[in-house]
Order: structure tokens, then C-alpha cells, then sequence
């Protein structure tokens, strides 16, 4: 009995060979085709027995492929801006390329250029709520990761939840002066008028967890000195679960976004520096499509044509 596939195809054109049989009889009595047995006859006087080898049926080509030009294209956009499948398809639909994200995403696992997790992510279906512009706007810090002048400063952010809108600023500390004067600019500059804040438990943002318990009167306790200028300025503070920075999603996403696209790749020489390189990435920022936006950008989004670097 054969062994191999090359066996069994050889033991059927073996009589052929030996001139014992014509192919037309031997196709008759063989369960392959008369096309099967030239097909094997050809490739054994060209390659002899390493000619009957099983090779894939796999096209070499396709008529729809996706030319390399614009594969390449599309894997160097990937590495220099990071983007996600979808948002490289927005992207590429502003020069006039309309390529579909499976592909892009299919060319972009090839090539392993997919973020790699060590767990698999748990799909939740979320109700998101439909908000104005302003309604509800986040404030969180981020570290600045490397010291300038041996000097440690703090990135404080706020973004809109329904325009995705942000606006960013470099403060020497995190203390409750600083968070007053952030959100008092943070209303100077947003292009709408903010409803109400949200932030996490912080100590410069509330004091709901260490000066309530300090507070010589339980039933009124002494407020916050950002909940008394939230008052004075109409706007409602919410504070988060402590524990669940996911409640803060929007601005903790915002702020991989500003670890992996700038402070990655951008040296500071100095604080002018900084901001100048920061007020740059926050107008790319607003430009810059997004998913939770349908592939509008935050200025699409508001009806705002363009900024400039003071704004």
C-alpha cells in the first residue's frame, strides 16, 4: 500500500510510463481525472518523483488586491501615527483612497503591526447617553514622565464628553490653586459654555474623604475651595466612585493618547519648550478623527474651522 500521496500518484502512472496502458484507458478504471494524470505525468518527466509533491491550490494573485503602493502607504501612516484601522480608513478617505478598515486591519495583522494584549478585552454594550456640547466636561492630571530641570510639572486636562474637545495646560503642582485657575481658564477657552465638571477624589479636586472626617461640624462640613468657586460659577461637581477610574474614561484615554503620540517621542528642553510642543499636539488633537465621533474631528464636531497654537 502507498505511504504518500506521491506514492499513490505514482503507482496510477506507472503502467502509463511503462507504455502498459494509454491515459484515455487508464482513466476509465482510475478514480482521478484524465486531466489529473497528464497533469501528474508532466510534473514527473520535469521534476521526476519530488514533481509529484501536493502543492497548495492557493491563488498567486487576485484581481481586486489592494495595489503595494498603497499598502505601504498604509503600514507607514500606521507607524508614524499609531492609528487604529478605522480612523487609518478616515484618514485615507481625505486624499481620495477608500480603502475598507477590515482590510486595513487584516494588512495591519500580516505585517504584525496590531497591538498585542495579554488578555482577551470583555465586550460590554454600554447606553451612552446624548450630550450638548459643555454639558459634562472631565478634568483629570497626568504626570509630565520625565523631570525638566530636575523639576517635576503636571499636565492638567479637560475634555469635553460629547465633542471630545480638549484643552491641556503645564502647572508647577497639583494643589487647589492650581485646579481653581485650570478650570476658570478652561472656561475662557472652550468654545461652549460648561454645564458641569467631573473628576476623580483627588485632594486638589475635593475633600470629601479627608477634611469631611476632620470637620468639627459632621451635618455641614467645610467645602472644597473648587466646589465654593464651582458654585459661584452656576457649575455642577461630580466626583467619581473612589476606586473606578473607569467612570473617568473619557480623559484617562485621552491621557494614553498623550503618552504613546507625545511624550514618547517629543524631548523638552525646556518649560517654554513644553507647553509650546503641547499646545501643538492638542491642535492635532482637536483636528484628529475619532471613533467615539463617527470619524468627525472635535472641531468637525463643534463647527469650528481651525486653531491656532494660543488657542
Amino acid at each position: 500500500m502507498p505511504k504518500s500521496t506521491k506514492e499513490e500518484k505514482f503507482r496510477w502512472i506507472k503502467p502509463i510510463l511503462a507504455k502498459e496502458i494509454t491515459i484515455k484507458q487508464m482513466a476509465k478504471i482510475c478514480p482521478f481525472s484524465e486531466r489529473s494524470l497528464k497533469y501528474w505525468l508532466f510534473s514527473f518527466k520535469k521534476h521526476e518523483f519530488d514533481g509529484l509533491e501536493n502543492k497548495s491550490t492557493r491563488p498567486k494573485s487576485h484581481p481586486n488586491e489592494t495595489p503595494i503602493r498603497i499598502k505601504n502607504k498604509i503600514l507607514d501612516l500606521r507607524q508614524e501615527t499609531r492609528l487604529s484601522a478605522i480612523k487609518l480608513k478616515w484618514t485615507l478617505e481625505k486624499d481620495g483612497l477608500f480603502i475598507h478598515e477590515r482590510t486595513i486591519g487584516k494588512l495591519l495583522k500580516k505585517n504584525n503591526r496590531t497591538r498585542k494584549y495579554r488578555i482577551r478585552k470583555i465586550k460590554y454594550k454600554y447606553i451612552k447617553a446624548q450630550l450638548r456640547p459643555g454639558e459634562l466636561v472631565e478634568i483629570d492630571i497626568k504626570y509630565v514622565p520625565e523631570k525638566i530641570g530636575r523639576k517635576r510639572y503636571y499636565q492638567f486636562t479637560a475634555i469635553d464628553c460629547s465633542s471630545r474637545w480638549r484643552y491641556l495646560s503645564i502647572y508647577d503642582d497639583m494643589g487647589n490653586g492650581s485646579a481653581i485657575n485650570f478650570l476658570n481658564e478652561v472656561i475662557k477657552k472652550a468654545p461652549f459654555e460648561i454645564g458641569a465638571v467631573k473628576t476623580d477624589n483627588g485632594s486638589c479636586f475635593t475633600n470629601r474623604y479627608t477634611g469631611y472626617l476632620k470637620s468639627a461640624d459632621s451635618i455641614n462640613p467645610k467645602l472644597h475651595a473648587l466646589d465654593i468657586e464651582c458654585e459661584k460659577l452656576n457649575i455642577v461637581h461630580y466626583l467619581i466612585d473612589p476606586g473606578k477610574p473607569a467612570q473617568n474614561g473619557t480623559v484617562e484615554r485621552s491621557h494614553r493618547s498623550d503618552q504613546e503620540g507625545f511624550y514618547e517621542r517629543c524631548y523638552f528642553k525646556s518649560l517654554e519648550d513644553l507647553k509650546y510642543k503641547l499646545r501643538l499636539w492638542n491642535m492635532y488633537y482637536n483636528n484628529l478623527c475619532h471613533c467615539g465621533l463617527n470619524g468627525q474631528s472635535p472641531n468637525e464636531a463643534l463647527g469650528i474651522k481651525g486653531q491656532n497654537v494660543y488657542t
